[in-house]
């Protein structure tokens, strides 16, 4: 069986998880954490990166520090997976999906600015697949309407835009670490601080609303009832640090950060060479990459004619021993997105494409002749179903 998906693994996970038990240092923000963090900063030249839960939990934290109020307004497109809705749910917002471009299957920047009321506080752009929305675009409509800007950068680990790390351009960047994504801890992720006057707000709302980042860095010292210098509850917060167990586990894989990327990037490029021909015959639609960006081999999708051939395409895979998923059903026509949200504008092209796109096998060390049988498999089936015309 070619799996969907496999979690990526070096092999020296085991030896770091280890390291970190033998510390007696397994919670939030021991060394590994550390590393991580540093890692991120120094490779994306970013202000400030916090290892969170997750990728949802980075999410939570960008919406919240944003200072979203119920009646306040989200702009973000309907294709996209739950966590990017729930998190300004949770804030009050109220969601409005626009239509995405068929060609990144991205945000389309030219809808936005239709959308924006008076009640419109952030626009959240996802960069999916790795491929970077027209991030140029959308900062500036944020700054003609005084917006603030979440980058859903959770596919998007060493993608760039126009030289830029993604996830370091908006206010805040939201990137995921887990076992579905390039570089993973299981469950994890991270958020980006781009505008340095957040930073302690950040660390206060990340640590259960204590001011312990400052104590620790000798910046607090209070005298607590005859007892010593303490550090304590200044204003809301939850627990979001990641323990650094997983910490200790993404560790071995930024270590090869590299060689991940261009491992990733070597089975892609094979998919799109052998496939390139049944599009250029109009059976199928390729991913686009637009000039200025550089992705990171986060998916590679095929886009069919309609459902049907998806779903036949998907069945005839499957009885072939290979695993290839679709998704996402439009946040939009969910019960919850209807619940929570509207669509603004016209679904052209968020539903259509939805319904056309497939996902097949890519992974970090995805064997080369795992490759090659899903390449013969796929072309087997479009030369049964359209005879190679």
């Amino acid at each position: 069986m070619i799996h969907f998906n496999v979690p990526p693994f070096v092999g020296t996970e085991f030896k770091y998880m280890h390291e970190a038990v033998e510390n007696h240092k397994i919670c939030g923000d021991g060394p590994f954490t550390k590393k991580c963090d540093e890692w991120l900063e120094n490779r994306f030249k970013a202000e400030r990166v916090m290892l969170t839960t997750s990728g949802s939990t980075a999410l939570d934290m960008a919406a919240l520090l944003c200072g979203i109020k119920p009646g306040d307004e989200v702009i973000l497109p309907s294709f996209t997976f739950s966590s990017t809705a729930n998190s300004f749910v949770l804030a009050g917002a109220t969601l409005v999906f626009v239509d995405i471009r068929p060609d990144t299957m991205n945000i389309d920047e030219t809808k936005i600015e239709a959308a924006i009321t008076e009640k419109t506080k952030v626009i959240c752009p996802v960069h999916y697949a790795g491929v970077a929305c027209e991030m140029d675009a959308i900062m500036d409509i944020a700054k003609r309407h005084q917006l603030m800007v979440v980058e859903d950068a959770a596919q998007g680990v060493m993608s760039t835009y126009k030289g830029k790390a993604l996830g370091t351009i908006g206010d805040f960047g939201c990137y995921s670490f887990h076992e579905t994504k390039n570089y993973s801890m299981g469950e994890g992720g991270a958020i980006v601080i781009n505008n340095p006057a957040y930073i302690e707000k950040a660390e206060i709302l990340r640590e259960k609303g204590t001011n312990r980042s400052k104590f620790f860095r000798g910046q607090v010292a209070k005298f607590f009832r005859g007892q010593g210098d303490k550090y304590t509850w200044v204003d809301f917060g939850d627990s979001y640090l990641q323990r650094d167990l997983n910490a200790a586990y993404l560790w071995a894989q930024l270590e090869v950060a590299d060689e991940i990327n261009e491992n990733r990037l070597a089975s892609w490029n094979r998919y799109y060479e052998a496939f390139k021909p049944l599009a250029d015959k109009g059976i199928l639609e390729l991913p686009t990459v637009p000039a200025g960006c550089v992705h990171n081999a986060h998916m590679f999708y095929l886009k069919c004619k309609d459902l049907e051939t998806r779903q036949a395409y998907i069945q005839f895979m499957k009885e072939n021993d290979i695993l290839c998923v679709f998704h996402y059903v439009p946040l939009h026509s969910a019960p919850a997105g209807l619940k929570f949200g509207r669509f603004a504008g016209e679904d052209e092209h968020t539903t259509p494409d939805s319904d056309r796109l497939v996902r097949l096998p890519m992974y970090y060390n995805l064997a080369e002749e795992d490759i090659q049988k899903v390449i013969d498999k796929t072309l087997e089936f479009f030369e049964q179903r359209d005879g190679g015309k």
